[in-house]
């Protein structure tokens, strides 16, 4: 039983997935700000769209869902406290939920603190993660809405306990920024020194238009494993230090 994840480039640096189980053909759209990149995937791909997973309620992750969800005559997920904040919102989850694409099962985390109504969808059995705005690869998401002790809990303690080789598909393509500024922190760690060499190579020759970016351009997925060793924030030693880096960063 397979899960076949596709990586739709969307607005000026977004990831929106397709995530279709392999087997029943069925599908669901994950954070989808713009519709027309994700139609034309889905048309190409012939799989039949079954929901719409939103992991919170940010336009840059879910201004579509209205339309995706009536082209397709699909219910819109998110979290139950986002009822009113997420565009197209017809069906809510929270920790410990489960969502079903096909044959493939996903596990709902609830992990406030970019947005207090942010959630993570956990597909065990394909080792995938998707994590939106919350553990970006070598970073994570601004303190928007929650405080830096959610974040620790939600990315050192609930995401960090995850296999590593679970991998993680974010919400944006930040990974060579992270890394610059990963390095700075952490200046002696060999790891993400060499990452973030692989990543400048990777990203050298991408397209001026991130809607025409190819796989080999992209830097996503990442890897539970690669982020203890290359995230600093999920390396955070408690909350309060986790709220430095993120000050850091956020004027880095």
């Amino acid at each position: 039983m397979t899960l076949s994840i596709e990586r739709i480039p969307t607005l000026g640096d977004n990831y929106t997935y397709l995530v279709t189980c392999d087997r029943t053909r069925e599908a669901a759209i994950v954070d989808a700000p713009e519709a027309e990149p994700v139609i034309r995937r889905v048309e190409a791909s012939g799989a039949t769209v079954t929901k719409i997973l939103s992991t919170h309620h940010h336009p840059d992750h879910s201004a579509a869902n209205p339309e995706l969800a009536e082209r397709y005559g699909v219910p819109v997920y998110a979290h139950v406290s986002d009822a009113q904040r997420v565009p197209g919102f017809t069906n809510g989850v929270d920790e410990g939920d489960t969502i079903s694409v096909g044959e493939h099962t996903a596990r709902v985390f609830f992990i406030p603190s970019h947005t207090m109504g942010h959630v993570a969808y956990v597909f065990d059995e394909a080792q995938a993660l998707f994590s939106g705005d919350m553990l970006f690869a070598a970073g994570c998401g601004r303190l928007f809405e929650g405080d830096a002790q959610m974040m620790y809990t939600a990315l050192c303690e609930k995401l960090a306990a995850l296999p590593d080789t679970m991998r993680v598909f974010c919400g944006h393509e930040y990974t060579e920024s992270n890394l610059r500024f990963a390095v700075s922190a952490e200046p002696d760690n060999t790891a993400m020194q060499a990452k973030l060499e692989r990543v400048q190579a990777i990203r050298a020759g991408a397209a001026a238009d991130w809607h025409d970016a190819t796989a080999e351009e992209m830097t996503i997925p990442s890897t539970i494993g690669e982020e203890r060793e290359t995230n600093p924030f999920m390396r955070a030693e408690s909350g309060e230090a986790l709220g430095v880096l993120r000050t850091a960063k956020d004027s880095f």
